[in-house]
């Protein structure tokens, strides 16, 4: 058998990474050429990417299967949307009319800015804020699932998703707290430095930063960037831990692990309560780059599809799941562009719409992976990283 030096294999792996960086930066000005839509697509596909990095903690390390996941980027949108926009002061005045023995000490407790404009908290207090309200989240949802597995689990989180969505859907009575359907909206963008990311009033959507000019999505698309580096350091660092290889054990058997004196209980919470955290901050970016926020972001197709990510990449596999987010996030954008000037093209009309190909080519697609490749397009290069193929899509 062939073997390299570990010197050459560290330079060739420097030289992957330096250029993968090369394209990354290099990536929003050139798409920036064929329209700023494209930019905004990366933008989404790198929300989804932290995402699917959370859901790969809870169902990549340690096979829960989670279908519910997007009610975590539900509470991060809120969050957001409650403490950076002027909802609270719609709050506070629903509150009143309702019941004013406890509206009019809180509205007299708070001032006359808040309740006339609402509470504008920074994003970067916002962020600990979600990730701590989505954590105790998933550690109340991962408690009474402690003896489920497979099947039983997944449908326990489903509900729980669902419920979530339908309580953002019907909290705007008796008192406004979500604005129902209607959602959210004038949330404040990000800002760094005290420079907005969605442009200053007048500006075009132009940013101005450091004697640089840029589109906003551009400015956003660096921020995510970043975020997502962290987010795979953070994955990385877990999945070499101790408590990563702990998530491995149950994943593979779990009286096994059991047996070897792992707390299962304990660290069946803490993959629930460090995935939603995740998913939490997701949302608190996602609901401060949108500016709008409603229950209809975060249906159960969303659930599905950021589970289709994790599993078509390769689960448990870090750059697999960035690859699998990637794949599907931007698929929907690119067949929107591509699908119906083809069909006219080539058939004079559009038959198949391209929200339907985009679902029969997701089912297509996971039927194939399941088929051809288990472990998903890139899965782990190392065996023991890999889950066995009876708990591929959450345990057995």
């Amino acid at each position: 058998m062939k073997t390299f030096p570990s010197s050459w294999k560290s330079g060739k792996s420097g030289a992957t990474l330096l250029v993968l960086s090369l394209l990354i930066i290099v990536f929003p000005f050139f798409a920036a050429q064929f329209g700023n839509s494209w930019v905004r697509i990366m933008d989404v596909a790198l929300l989804y990417i932290m995402l699917a990095l959370g859901l790969n903690i809870v169902v990549g390390f340690a096979g829960l299967l989670d279908l519910g996941y997007i009610a975590f980027f539900a509470i991060g949108a809120y969050m957001a949307g409650l403490l950076a926009s002027p909802q609270c002061a719609v709050v506070l005045e629903s509150l009143v009319m309702e019941y004013p023995a406890l509206g009019e000490p809180l509205v007299r407790l708070l001032g006359a800015d808040i309740t006339a404009n609402g509470i504008h908290l920074s994003v970067w207090l916002i962020i600990p804020l979600s990730a701590a309200v989505a954590g105790l989240a998933g550690a109340l949802l991962g408690a009474p699932t402690l003896k489920l597995r497979g099947d039983y689990l997944a449908i326990v989180t489903l509900g729980f998703g669902e419920i979530i969505r339908i309580f953002m859907n019907n909290l705007n009575g008796p008192v406004n707290i979500t604005n129902g359907p209607q959602g959210i909206n004038l949330i404040d963008p990000v800002r760094l430095a005290g420079v907005s990311l969605a442009g200053e009033p007048g500006s075009g959507g132009v940013v101005q930063f450091a004697g640089l000019a840029m589109p906003s999505v551009n400015a956003y698309y660096f921020l995510f960037v970043l975020l997502c580096v962290a987010t795979v350091f953070i994955s990385r660092r877990l999945q070499d831990s101790r408590l990563g290889r702990a998530w491995v054990a149950i994943r593979e058997d779990e009286i096994a692990a059991k047996a070897m004196g792992i707390n299962v209980r304990n660290l069946k919470l803490l993959a629930f309560a460090m995935g939603a955290s995740f998913g939490g901050v997701a949302g608190a970016m996602f609901a401060s780059f949108q500016g709008f926020i409603s229950p209809e972001s975060f249906s159960l197709t969303e659930s599905i599809a950021v589970l289709a990510m994790v599993v078509l990449g390769g689960i448990g596999h870090i750059p697999g799941v960035v690859l699998g987010a990637i794949l599907l996030a931007a698929l929907p954008e690119v067949l929107r562009h591509t699908v119906g000037p083809l069909q006219m093209a080539l058939l004079g009309e559009v038959w198949i719409e391209a929200e339907v190909l985009r679902q029969l080519l997701y089912g297509l697609a996971l039927v194939l992976i399941m088929l051809v490749r288990p472990a998903g397009l890139w899965p782990s290069p190392r065996q023991e990283d890999r889950p066995i193929q009876a708990s591929a899509v959450g345990g057995a």
